[in-house]
């Protein structure tokens, strides 16, 4: 009887502690603070989060990360702005929002080249300059109009010299794979969809490096003024767990594109094209750029090539977090 007492205690323990272990990892998982994090459907927006997602980066700050699509970055910062969307990751051309006062940036992407400029040489073109009276494609408020407009500028055009057709992201690659576009503006993935679709018909006539001394193509993380203020912890948690992502991504680029791939149901192929669309710095790149002043001077720049877009007067440091971009490297 002793035995089978003994049996039953030790059972009932085994379920006592199996039930209190169940519960203390509920808990745990519990304590895990959600957040909304908007992005672009691209390797660029999606490879240091989706590598601190996979790495427990996040998992380890005691964040969740839940991400939501968008086509481009002021579609972004308007669902911040609804409290839809805690933070987000946007292009070069929604920075000018940024800069007018709608959005802090609290830590830099990346520098990139995944803008251009591709037109069809079927239909006449073989250079920016034969844009003249053509029927293009772009995005209003996003890097695809900051492209054109740099291309279009260079030969002393303005958008008042061609047919310029405003439309979303989508829009863009449809009408020109059809044809019913002579040339279009956009950014990496679009830009590898159409040239693969339209093969020698399609030529790049305008790239970022092409104008890296007058701009520069900036993608940064961002969030709401008074988020930042009121959350400071957790953003400076995010940050943390993002430069993982950072570092991670650039020593693992295969695995990272794999990744990407996964989380957006897209063909790893087509992802592994886009590791070459901006240089990808570590955390200890971007905290040294930090302090020796580069990453203010890439802001300044961009914003002086905003002109009268963008508010002149603002300070870089209105609108970049330096302090937190710095103490998230402690």
């Amino acid at each position: 009887m002793k035995k089978i007492l003994t049996v039953i205690a030790v059972a009932l323990l085994s379920v006592c502690l199996f039930a209190q272990g169940a519960n203390e990892a509920k808990t745990e998982t519990a304590k895990l603070q959600t957040l909304n994090v908007a992005y672009m459907p691209n390797y660029a927006s999606l490879c240091s989060v989706v590598a601190a997602m996979e790495t427990g980066a996040f998992a380890e700050q005691g964040l969740e990360v839940k991400l939501v699509e968008f086509a481009d970055g002021p579609t972004i910062i308007a669902a911040m702005e609804s409290g839809s969307i805690d933070m987000g990751y946007i292009g070069a051309g929604a920075h000018k929002l940024c800069i007018n006062g709608r959005a802090q940036i609290f830590a830099l992407s990346h520098v990139g080249n995944a803008d251009a400029v591709i037109a069809l040489k079927s239909h006449g073109i073989n250079s920016i300059a034969d844009l003249k009276g053509k029927k293009v494609g772009y995005a209003s408020g996003t890097s695809s109009e900051s492209i054109l407009k740099l291309a279009l500028e260079s030969v002393g055009y303005t958008m008042n010299d061609i047919k310029a057709m405003e439309m979303d992201a989508s829009g863009i690659v449809s009408a020109m794979t059809s044809g019913s576009l002579d040339a279009c503006a956009t950014w990496s993935p679009s830009t590898f969809t159409i040239t693969d679709a339209m093969g020698s018909d399609a030529i790049t006539i305008a790239d970022n490096m092409m104008f890296a001394d007058k701009a520069n193509s900036i993608a940064s993380w961002i969030v709401m003024s008074k988020y930042a203020k009121e959350n400071t912890d957790t953003l400076l948690k995010f940050t943390k767990a993002l430069y993982k992502g950072m570092d991670y991504r650039t020593a693992n680029v295969e695995q990272t594109c794999k990744w990407v791939a996964k989380a957006i149901a897209a063909d790893y192929d087509k992802i592994y094209q886009q590791r070459g669309d901006a240089k990808w710095i570590t955390s200890e790149e971007l905290v040294n750029m930090v302090k020796d002043g580069t990453v203010e001077k890439l802001y300044d720049v961009q914003k002086k090539a905003f002109g009268a877009a963008a508010n002149q007067d603002a300070k870089v440091a209105d609108y970049v977090m330096f302090d937190n971009m710095l103490n998230a490297a402690k």
